[in-house]
């Protein structure tokens, strides 16, 4: 399952709403966000020890959303951390990525 498709399951549209949505849970979390230049694989860069995780500045919004979305399942996020719509939303993104790997399998 694409990423494209998993912001349809969520019906997640690419705007910046959705995009600051998506920020508030690894913040929530406890890691400091920072949008900067470099050359990243895969958009993003963690830094597990000081719980930085480093975005290319250079993504558009929807860059940004999915990068997000492949990002934030990695994190090491304790759901008690966060508020109500910010934990629904980990846990819905956690859970439709899990069925896309099972869907993979079969």
């Amino acid at each position: 399952m694409s990423l494209t498709n998993i912001t349809d399951l969520l019906n997640m549209k690419y705007t910046q709403s959705t995009l600051d949505k998506l920020e508030a849970i690894p913040e929530h979390a406890g890691y400091v966000l920072r949008y900067e230049r470099g050359t990243f694989q895969s958009g993003y860069c963690i830094l597990e020890q000081k719980r930085v995780v480093v975005l290319n500045k250079f993504l558009q919004t929807e860059g940004r959303i999915n990068t997000l979305l492949d990002l934030i399942p990695q994190l090491d996020i304790r759901t008690e951390l966060l508020p109500d719509d910010a934990r629904k939303l980990y846990l819905e993104i956690v859970s439709r990525l899990e069925t896309a790997d099972k869907e993979k399998e079969d």
